[in-house]
């Protein structure tokens, strides 16, 4: 079913959206081991503004194997399902080749961890692509650095790619957008190649974890021009960010006209994050939510980085109020854990007196040379006359109350950023259908028993490292790609349809784009600085 950009009302940005909400109260319970940055109990708070009732809530059904080998590669698909803890180290070779420890640690429950939040970012994508929501959400999602046969940086599986795959089986064209400060590297490397995905990144650049990003990298082959790079400089307030962001995205959508946007809001660019250097308010940083909704788009709105973790729970609760349209209080409601949001007890925090590094004449420079790239492209790319991949299956599952997810809720936002350690970590509208050969994994799941008084000290040091690109994949669309490069080497992933249609336009539906991804080789790495 193509909703296209007509599935939301016109009119005014405050005229209120249909939103699901994919929440999993067990995602908050997966620790990644003690002194590390991520903590996946950092969604929480909204319920606690009264949120919750205003949206559906949906508890998402986890991605199954073949639901994950649709980008990624079967034999690290199987890593990730069998390693634990206490295997790990008669797997050696393998850890190395996947690029697991360190940074992506192997820990208790790590496979249903994956399966749950790659689960929620695809039962969205199912959700818009069946027109039954306006916005989705999935703030466990948005993990955008995996590759296709490697872990990196804090991210397993590319949940992003997943859904994105989904959504181009209803839409002709899919926007990615990535307010993270890191570069988006793995859901660029995935559709390098195709004008059908459009991924646009402001992020970090220079000696900076993934080190990829810069300017220069455009795309290639039909994909040339569609990868936009917005490479900043510490320190970015949101009046520098939105003169970039603005002009820039309202050009993208003026001139790819995506069917579809994923947003991934990261929320490591907020200032005073543990691990970040931007200076972006909490409002600066739902501008680009508000901006991006505005467009009357179905939007995929997806979490990613957050190591501060107060202001990540902050910053989220406040955009899923952007997303429904709603204005939320600044003042914080009473809660359990109402003393981690001292001393103000306030929803919004003021950006520092950092120095912006990013001057005006730079910021003018990088601005028109991506408005330049984008004026390179002459139209929306079309979709040949193809067969259409199968359909998710919405299943029939157990009820799941909605008292439930609230007393939950904030069991996500059970500690302080600053304590490094501690043990922390579908319903019938879920969105996949079940796989009655393999169910979620039960594991060992550490768990932590909260109280006001828990404090630990803090392990300072980053765990980020710069990493050189890893190149091997890209693409989506299902018919060969001319290359030009005899360094590029092209094998096209036939998959299976019984359903032939008829080529999309402007109010037709669209069914095309295989259920794997092109695989592309490139021997060269990213341009960089």
């Amino acid at each position: 079913m193509e909703t296209g950009g007509n599935s939301l009302p016109s009119g005014a940005d405050g005229v209120k959206r249909k939103v699901c909400y994919f929440y999993d109260p067990e995602v908050g319970n997966y620790y990644y081991g003690q002194g590390h940055p991520m903590k996946p109990h950092r969604i929480a708070l909204l319920a606690h503004y009264g949120l919750l009732q205003h949206m559906q809530v949906h508890k998402p059904f986890p991605a199954r194997d073949r639901d994950l080998c649709r980008f990624h590669a079967d034999d690290y698909v199987n890593f990730l399902r069998s390693v634990t803890p206490e295997t790990q180290q008669d797997q050696l070779r393998q850890l190395k080749r996947f690029n697991v420890g360190e940074d992506c640690p192997v820990f208790d429950g790590l496979y249903s961890f994956c399966q749950i939040y790659a689960g929620g970012s695809v039962g969205g994508a199912v959700k818009l692509s069946h027109g039954l929501c306006d916005i989705a959400i999935n703030w466990a999602g948005g993990l955008h650095h995996a590759k296709k046969c490697e872990a990196s940086g804090f991210c397993y599986v590319n949940d992003i790619v997943l859904a994105i795959l989904e959504l181009l089986k209803q839409h002709q064209r899919v926007l990615y957008v990535d307010i993270d400060i890191h570069h988006g590297d793995g859901v660029e490397e995935a559709f390098y190649t195709t004008d059908r995905v459009m991924t646009v990144s402001f992020h970090k650049f220079g000696d900076y974890f993934p080190g990829t990003g810069d300017i220069r990298d455009i795309g290639y082959s039909k994909g040339k021009y569609y990868s936009l790079n917005v490479p900043l400089d510490d320190g970015i307030d949101e009046e520098s960010y939105h003169c970039l962001f603005k002009p820039i995205i309202g050009k993208v959508m003026e001139v790819f006209k995506p069917r579809a946007v994923v947003l991934q809001c990261g929320a490591d660019s907020l200032s005073g994050d543990r691990l970040g250097c931007f200076n972006l308010s909490i409002k600066g940083h739902a501008e680009c939510v508000k901006f991006m909704r505005s467009f009357n788009v179905p939007l995929l709105l997806l979490g990613g980085g957050g190591y501060t973790i107060r202001n990540v729970a902050r910053c989220w609760c406040y955009e899923t109020g952007v997303a429904l349209g709603m204005e939320v209080d600044d003042k914080m409601p009473q809660h359990e854990y109402y003393e981690y949001f001292g001393p103000d007890y306030t929803l919004h925090v003021a950006p520092s007196n950092m120095e912006n590094k990013n001057s005006l004449r730079l910021l003018e420079e990088i601005r028109n040379r991506l408005l330049d790239n984008l004026s390179k492209l002459q139209h929306s790319p079309s979709v040949h006359f193809q067969e259409r991949p199968p359909d998710t299956e919405l299943p029939k599952a157990s009820g799941c109350s909605l008292h439930r997810y609230i007393s939950f809720s904030f069991l996500m936002l059970h500690a302080d950023e600053d304590q490094d350690d501690g043990d922390e970590r579908w319903d019938s509208d879920s969105d996949m259908d079940v796989d009655e050969d393999r169910k979620l994994i039960p594991s060992r799941v550490k768990r932590e028993v909260i109280g006001p008084d828990t404090k630990d000290p803090v392990q300072k040091g980053s765990v980020e490292q710069p990493r050189g690109s890893v190149t091997d994949e890209t693409g989506v669309d299902v018919s060969p790609m001319p290359i030009d490069e005899p360094t590029v080497k092209v094998d096209v992933l036939k998959t299976g349809s019984d359903r032939p249609v008829q080529p999309g336009t402007a109010s037709g539906p669209v069914h095309s784009t295989p259920v794997k991804p092109l695989l592309v080789n490139r021997t060269e790495p990213l341009n960089r600085l």
